[in-house]
């Protein structure tokens, strides 16, 4: 599966700008901005008392604005924020690529908001702080501060999806667009049997029968989301089914199958890009989610793999509008920009 390149850096273009911020001025490092939301919070003297902040729904021109929008985010949302890397981009400018995943903790379902994008800086000549931050989402195409786009992007993120709450492969959203997610996951362990189709059931009973202790050793394993179906080839006809095993457990500790229809084996992790879906995850439904998700890889000049999988993080008995599917496409030789 494709390794990530996170970045490889622009050097040619970045010889262009031979400004370097002295040392000791508070502009010379961005140690501090990945403490944005956390408890360590900004270096209040890395900035200029009169801040230009956009975003394409807020907006502030003074440092106390701008810090108040920095504490209100904390406690509405309680931001995750991943800095991905810095790089200088103009004479008094950097730009930052970040990834900010949210929890809106005053609906009941507290509903997870994801954003990834660029903040541009810049910094006053004068005394070195910075005096600008303008931020641009990957999700919208109208960046511009007042964006009807923009504000829909979020209330779009409002809806349910009911995710159970026992463990599930870790992933770091790298970037968000308005049609799928980039997301890098690490290695991770399954059990495996082989199904019929993508939506079908055949194989379940073998790859649950090993976790509920029909293995070796008659351990019971703890279940874990989501379920899933893999297709390995074009016309996604050769199918198994795939339960994760916790994180905690290795190959050499895990008890042997009963029968050779089930299959331990490790997946190496790597880049995918992800279309999520509510309602029952229909043959034809999933096979057209991954059609439109190919489509919009090939039209963004990304380079898919062979096949897909299924995600379903539901038991059959949830209400089908709350249900959370998605197809996942492993992707080659990716580069965050």
């Amino acid at each position: 599966m494709g390794k990530p390149t996170l970045r490889k850096g622009r050097e040619r273009e970045n010889k262009r700008h031979q400004w370097r911020p002295h040392p000791s001025s508070p502009a010379s490092s961005s140690s501090h901005l990945p403490h944005l939301f956390d408890d360590v919070g900004v270096d209040r003297s890395a900035y200029d008392d009169r801040v230009r902040f956009r975003d394409p729904i807020t907006r502030h021109d003074t440092i106390d604005g701008y810090l108040l929008n920095i504490r209100l985010l904390k406690l509405l949302f309680r931001p995750d924020f991943y800095l991905h890397h810095v790089e200088q981009t103009g004479p008094y400018e950097i730009t930052t690529r970040w990834t900010m995943v949210m929890k809106f903790v005053l609906l009941p379902w507290k509903p997870e908001l994801v954003f990834t994008g660029l903040s541009i800086m810049g910094v006053n000549p004068q005394n070195l702080k910075f005096c600008s931050h303008v931020d641009i989402w990957d999700s919208i195409q109208n960046n511009e501060y007042f964006s009807f786009e923009g504000l829909g992007d979020v209330f779009k993120q409002l809806r349910i999806y009911k995710t159970p709450e026992i463990e599930t492969p870790k992933y770091l959203i790298l970037k968000r667009t308005a049609n799928y997610e980039i997301r890098s996951y690490p290695p991770f362990l399954i059990v495996e049997a082989k199904g019929d189709k993508l939506t079908g059931s055949s194989g379940f009973n073998n790859v649950t029968g090993y976790i509920f202790g029909k293995n070796a050793s008659s351990e019971k394993i703890a279940m874990t989301t989501p379920v899933f179906t893999q297709a390995s080839d074009d016309i996604l006809s050769d199918v198994s089914i795939q339960i994760v095993l916790p994180m905690n457990k290795d190959l050499d500790s895990l008890p042997a199958p009963n029968t050779e229809a089930v299959n331990l084996r490790k997946v190496e992790g790597g880049i995918a890009a992800v279309k999520k879906f509510s309602g029952r995850p229909k043959e034809e439904i999933v096979i057209q989610k991954e059609k439109e998700l190919r489509s919009q890889l090939l039209k963004d000049v990304l380079k898919p793999q062979h096949g897909c999988l299924l995600a379903r993080y539901n038991d059959p008995r949830t209400q089908s509008f709350i249900m959370r599917n998605e197809v996942l496409i492993w992707l080659n030789d990716f580069t965050l920009e």
